[in-house]
């Protein structure tokens, strides 16, 4: 890990009344922030009990740690480290629709009798522009 990765914080345990002013404040001063975001729940829209805190020199991030991990905040104890990179997982790499691809077909009872038919030129047939009879 790189000096610059070591800038960003995780940090853990926050309480649901904490948004990113109330985390900035926390931290601020511990030295100058870049950034700091706390990422919601898609379905719910409210934060997941942790955010990141980025700074600009890995000093200042380090003393923050060692100063906050373990603190309070509006009541919870935080757990902050050097924030970890992001890691492809094979589930990560695969579509959302993926797991249900592979079956879909036999769950609506089509199987490989059901093919449609190909006329010779490989073209489908289109029934839907018949003549009305």
């Amino acid at each position: 890990m790189g000096k610059q990765d070591k800038r960003t914080l995780y940090v853990g345990g926050l309480d649901e009344d904490v948004d990113v002013e109330v985390l900035r404040a926390a931290f601020i001063p511990f030295g100058e922030l870049v950034d700091v975001s706390i990422p919601l729940d898609n379905q719910s829209g409210k934060h997941r009990g942790f955010g990141f805190v980025e700074f600009e020199s890995a000093e200042d991030a380090n003393e923050a740690t060692f100063n906050m991990n373990n603190g309070e905040l509006n009541g919870r104890v935080l757990n902050v480290n050097v924030a970890k990179p992001m890691t492809v997982t094979e589930r990560s790499a695969k579509a959302v629709w993926h797991a249900d691809a592979d079956t879909y077909f036999e769950k609506e009872g089509w199987g490989n009798e059901d093919e449609p038919i190909v006329t010779d030129d490989g073209a489908l047939p289109d029934e839907g522009l018949k003549p009305a009879a």
